[in-house]
This record gives C-alpha cells, structure tokens and sequence, in this order.
C-alpha cells in the first residue's frame, strides 16, 4: 500500500533450472506515459534470458495504480527514488537489486543507484535524458500536438483509464515549464558508482547521444558501457527487443 492509495506491480519469475536464482531481481521504471502493461512481453522475455526476477510497478498516477491529484512536483525523478520506489522494495522484501528505466524512468534508475549505492548492483538505461534537450523539448511539443486528437488520448486511456488526462499533462506540462529547464542528472551522478550499461537510439526523438554520453562520464561507475544502436530512435526495447536483452544478458554476465 502507498499512503495515498495503492502500488501495482507485477513479478516475472524465470522458469527452474535447479540453481538458486540471483539475489537480486531487475526493477524496471517505466516512461512518462508508461505501465507495467506498456512493458508488454520484454519483462518476461528478459526474466527469461537473464535468470533473474523481474519487477516492474506502475507509479502513482499511472497504469493500475492509485490516482494521482495535482501536478507533478519539480523534484519528482529523485523523489521517485527516495519515496516509492522505496516503498515497493520494503513492501517485496527486496533487498540488493539492479535499477533498469526507460526514458524518464531511467533518470529515476540513476537516482535509485544513487539513493541506495550499497544495494544497487548494477544500472541499465534505455533512451534516459540527463537534462531538458532542445530535441526533447521539441518532441514532446510535436507529441503534445499530436495529442490534440481525442482518439490519441483514448489509446492512452486503454493502460491508464480515467488517469489518461492527468498522465499527459503530468508529461508535457512538466517538462515544458520553465522552471523544470535547469532540471539535471549531473549531480546525482557522481553517486553512481556500481556497473553501468546506458542503451540510446541514435535517431531518438527525445535526446541526443549527449545523454548516455553524460551518464558514462560523469558516473563513478566502476564499469561504464555505451552503447548506440544506430537503427532504433526511443523504444530500442520494443523496436530491437532481441539486440537490447543481448545487451543487458551480456552486460550481467560480465559482473
């Protein structure tokens, strides 16, 4: 339970193979206007691959949680760290864990790395931003445009129900008001110090390859991996699934 409502969240659990499973599970943070079931069929084939659980949870706000009321405070990528996120491992019994997000859930899997350095054995990013871009400002304009068309917001409504409305704003509004514009993950990531694997599309439409770029320099990270996949632009997991847990499968083995 959360204080204002109700956490969903859902484990994967890879089939036995007679060896004890990894003590840590993957934790998967979704995007702006994500949930658990946005995820589709990558939580299990990753559980699959990599012989570990997989969590995944929908924040408040989206998906099969609680509503969430009001706008989203400028703080909310680290919050999501400290607070729910938190939350979610107390209530599984979670103890060492590796941090994987999507997009903004990525920046939330930085702070979560961050926050809690001694259990995170390991950060994965897919398509994260470490700050508010020209590019990504510019696509979530076109994608609030785009938005207009009730039919848009209605497929949204399908994971998100009567939420939907507030799962746009909560995205665009945020991200486009001024003072979200000096918003960073620059001084977070120096707190980052476990292995690190940053995945970014290079025709991503919300962030240049500046961002895994940052990421890996600026992270302590004892192993940093970049990796650029030249014909993905922001869901390398839903347009390259099979490259993208390849990746993530490698990475692990690699301690």
């Amino acid at each position: 339970m959360h204080p204002e409502g109700r956490l969903y969240s859902r484990v994967w659990t890879p089939a036995p193979t007679g060896r004890p499973l990894p003590d840590a599970p993957i934790i998967m943070l979704h995007d702006s206007l994500g949930s658990v079931e946005l995820w589709r069929d990558f939580p299990a084939a990753l559980s699959l691959a990599t012989g570990r659980r997989v969590v995944a949870y929908d924040r408040l706000g989206f998906g099969l949680s609680s509503p969430r009321h009001g706008p989203l405070p400028l703080d909310f990528i680290a919050a999501e760290a400290r607070h729910d996120f938190a939350l979610v491992r107390q209530q599984l019994g979670i103890g060492p864990f590796i941090a994987f997000g999507h997009s903004v859930g990525g920046g939330m899997a930085v702070n979560c790395a961050a926050e809690f350095a001694a259990d995170c054995e390991a950060l994965i990013t897919i398509a994260a931003q470490a700050f508010p871009e020209d590019r990504t400002l510019e696509g979530i304009r076109v994608a609030k445009e785009q938005f207009k068309d009730v039919r848009q917001v209605e497929r949204l409504g399908k994971y998100h129900g009567d939420k939907a409305r507030w799962v746009l704003d909560a995205w665009t509004e945020t991200w486009l008001s001024p003072a979200f514009a000096t918003w960073s993950l620059a001084p977070v990531l120096p707190r980052v110090s476990c292995p690190l694997l940053a995945i970014h599309g290079l025709h991503d439409e919300y962030g240049s390859t500046r961002h895994p770029e940052l990421i890996g320099e600026l992270s302590r990270s004892s192993r940093v991996q970049v990796e650029i996949m030249e014909d993905s632009r922001h869901m390398p997991h839903r347009e390259q699934p099979e490259a993208v847990i390849g990746l993530v499968r490698g990475f692990l083995e690699r301690g």
